[in-house]
């Protein structure tokens, strides 16, 4: 069995931070509002899943996926990355996927959420007064 991913990649937020050297304070802000809006992004993405929104749920997947890349967050883009290969993976219509996606939802969408929590909670703590990013 691999070892889970880290929750947050150390060494890319240390390549953000290289990348937005011009203002140190850019980072911080930037993993802020990574942090504020993740709250939506799952909220985007249970609404889709739930209802059966196909090109919805593809949509909120991709941005919780790339976002969390962004940031290092290393094991919730994972889980989402999983869940887009569910989704992509079914061949489905608009018709299945009113089937399929909340079954994917119920049992998908738990981890997604534990994971954020956790995940913004290590940022946060990487982002307070006095963290190194």
């Amino acid at each position: 069995m691999m070892p889970a991913a880290p929750l947050v990649d150390q060494r890319v937020l240390d390549r953000l931070r290289e990348d937005l050297e011009e203002d140190e304070g850019y980072c911080r802000v930037f993993v802020g509002n990574f942090i504020d809006y993740l709250p939506h992004r799952i909220g985007r993405l249970k609404l889709a899943l739930t209802t059966g929104d196909l090109d919805g749920s593809v949509d909120a997947v991709l941005s919780l996926k790339s976002s969390s890349q962004m940031v290092g967050a290393e094991r919730l883009a994972g889980l989402a990355k999983a869940l887009e290969g569910e989704i992509r993976s079914g061949g489905l219509d608009a018709d299945a996927a009113v089937v399929v996606l909340p079954k994917l939802a119920a049992s998908l969408l738990k981890p997604i959420r534990r994971c954020s929590r956790l995940t913004m909670k290590s940022l946060q703590a990487q982002c307070s007064p006095g963290a190194s990013l």
